[in-house]
């Protein structure tokens, strides 16, 4: 970079010769030689290169200068937040470990795919050495996971692999820090244990990726609020929660004030908003979220409540959380403060549009008789465990596909961090870990723990450390898949390839495939139940693993399959773990699907250019025989019209 507007003796641009006395660029003062330096176009190689040109534009590039900051702003904008404004940093500094960190996770990310390929395809398999490889990087977490958004924010076709792994790494991060954020709020006293915080929590903890703050779930809750003091201004100017500022906790004393704010709280969440209970998918786990509570205006007893309990402290009303059976339900205190009489609160249904119910008429939404207990108000750790306890039934109705082991897996790890010695569900726990075959280490320390509390499991827990330490020894020794290849006289049978997009002709799904036997390899009882021996060809003919549009595994019959005619993208969460990329036609293998299925791609490939551009060359065909006929018809209104004029 030159570093004077003009030589001595040399001709300017417009041809006259300049002024020996010309000044230089360095000559210029530091703020606007800053203000050049800091020019979008200009990336962090070039300015390593200006600092290197002479003494003064290495200081005006210094590393807590102007000029850094705007470099490290420009290229990694979503962690200003993580900086107060105007902080005096050293940004070259910072510039170095965050470039240094994106090249080592980037490097991590990529390695997980040839090591863990081979593994069952399940959140928990890869993470745990993972997840210990980034902690030991030594570096600022909110680095390693802004690399990671910035993977997973890249063209959404391709880098396919490298996004499956960063996702399933971003997950793990950010559970372990709701972990620790979980258990900070547990240790804190009882009394300051928000309900709706505690929720918050539950909610980010099985939805890590989503984008769920306790500051944005608490804004839209005073949006709620305010529309609520708008209804009570209109019906008394001078009611007192008028005054209670945002975030306060003032309690309104007065027993007809409170029924005004309860009155007005119904109006507006139930007819002017139309939240309601969900009765048509009640064990939807999405009815346990608080963000999509929100979103959706639906939910069971316990999230509706939590949010009813809320808005009416931020409106000086309070309310408790009963524990009642089946049906969570909120108590409304009538008498003064320290009465434990059932029969001096009213008990509030939010499921049931806030209605208000006495004791006795509590037992008609459960129908049968239950005992004093429980109308007791319970602590905000017994909201939570109920809370987690629901979607932890949710997951064990599940499928047994990866979404409800997921759910499973996620629910015990929250409800054994609020009551981690439940020999119970520890158990459940091993025993998941043990079935999906992850994390054998973990499922040895948890037995461990089991039989500290419970020595009577001495049964269970010795089978399950028999097998454990019998999967811990074959991980070590494991086997590689043989390479299938087409040309084998054994396979001259098979039809399709991997990658090729495909289309069920009996049950009209789409799908691509990932894998091929030459025959049918599943059990007896399998075959028998799908009713394969009814097909024309039964079981003596290729079989495909595909990935399913509905997030679904399967194994079709070839005669079952075709070409799609028109392919599209699969949105199914493992295409990432086999493909590298969808090239609008069919999906790419990764290296890893390649080596097993190693003449395939060139078979793809051939299919792609037989099939598609055979439909694209018709279709073209087609398309312009419609346009000349179009044309022609235009003409022949065109001379009607012309004839009639």
């Amino acid at each position: 970079m030159a570093t004077s507007v003009a030589g001595e003796g040399q001709p300017s641009l417009n041809g006259i010769i300049s002024d020996p006395q010309t000044k230089k660029l360095t000559d210029l003062p530091t703020e606007l030689l800053e203000l050049i330096l800091c020019f979008p176009v200009l990336k962090h190689v070039d300015i390593c290169n200006v600092s290197c040109c002479c003494k003064r534009l290495h200081d005006v590039c210094h590393g807590r200068g102007k000029v850094w900051g705007h470099q490290y702003k420009l290229r990694w904008p979503r962690l200003q937040r993580f900086y107060r404004q105007n902080e005096c940093c050293d940004w070259l500094r910072e510039y170095k470990t965050r470039h240094r960190v994106g090249i080592q996770i980037r490097r991590t990310v990529e390695s997980i795919s040839k090591r863990f390929f081979t593994e069952v395809p399940c959140v928990g398999q890869v993470l745990g050495d993972s997840f210990a490889e980034i902690e030991s990087l030594g570096m600022p977490e909110h680095f390693c996971e802004d690399e990671l958004l910035f993977i997973l924010n890249s063209d959404k076709r391709k880098s396919l692999t490298l996004k499956y792994y960063a996702k399933k790494i971003l997950y793990f991060l950010r559970q372990q820090n709701i972990l620790r954020s979980l258990k900070a709020f547990l240790e804190q006293p009882a009394e300051q244990q928000a309900a709706l915080e505690g929720a918050v929590l539950v909610d980010q903890y099985c939805n890590p990726l989503a984008d769920v703050t306790l500051d944005g779930i608490s804004a839209q809750l005073d949006e709620i609020t305010e529309k609520v003091k708008k209804m009570l201004r209109i019906k008394n100017p001078s009611h007192p929660s008028l005054r209670i500022a945002q975030g306060g906790c003032s309690v309104v004393e007065d027993f007809e004030l409170q029924r005004q704010v309860v009155s007005a709280l119904n109006a507006v969440l139930y007819e002017q908003l139309q939240y309601k209970g969900n009765e048509c998918d009640y064990y939807n786990p999405l009815n346990s979220y608080i963000h999509q509570v929100l979103l959706r205006r639906t939910g069971i007893p316990i999230s509706l409540s939590v949010l009813y309990m809320t808005l009416a402290q931020k409106l000086g009303v309070q309310l408790e959380p009963v524990n009642f059976p089946s049906h969570f339900l909120l108590r409304w205190c009538q008498k003064p403060r320290g009465s434990e009489d059932i029969y001096d609160f009213v008990y509030i249904d939010a499921f049931g549009k806030g209605k208000q119910l006495k004791a006795k008429e509590c037992e008609y939404l459960i129908g049968h008789q239950v005992t004093a207990d429980y109308y007791s108000a319970i602590s905000t750790t017994e909201v939570l465990l109920r809370m987690v306890g629901n979607l932890l039934n949710i997951g064990k109705r599940g499928e047994g596909n990866e979404k409800s082991y997921q759910l499973l897996r996620d629910s015990l790890d929250l409800y054994l961090t609020i009551n981690p010695d439940n020999v119970q569900y520890l158990l459940l726990q091993a025993r998941l870990y043990f079935h999906l075959g992850i994390w054998p280490e973990k499922v040895l320390d948890i037995l461990q723990h089991i039989q500290a509390l419970d020595p009577s499991q001495h049964g269970a827990v010795g089978y399950l450390v028999q097998h454990t330490l019998e999967h811990i020894q074959h991980k070590k020794h494991p086997v590689t898949p043989e390479a299938k290849k087409r040309s084998a006289p054994e396979h001259l049978e098979v039809q399709y390839s991997v990658g090729l997009i495909m289309k069920h002709k009996r049950s009209g799904y789409n799908c691509v495939i990932y894998g091929w036997d030459p025959k049918c390899t599943m059990s007896q009882e399998w075959i028998t139940t799908m009713r394969v021996h009814q097909l024309p060809n039964g079981a003596n003919q290729p079989f495909y693993n595909v990935l399913v549009q509905d997030g679904t595994c399967r194994y079709a019959a070839q005669e079952n399959l075709e070409p799609h005619s028109a392919p599209l993208e699969i949105g199914h969460p493992e295409v990432g773990r086999y493909f590298s990329e969808f090239a609008g036609t069919h999906y790419v293998a990764n290296e890893e699907l390649q080596a097993r299925y190693q003449e395939d791609m060139d078979e793809t490939l051939l299919t792609v250019q037989e099939l598609y551009h055979r439909l694209a060359a018709g279709s073209g065909s087609k398309e312009e025989a419609e346009e000349q006929q179009q044309q022609a018809t235009a003409t022949e209104q065109n001379n009607h019209q012309t004839m009639s004029m």
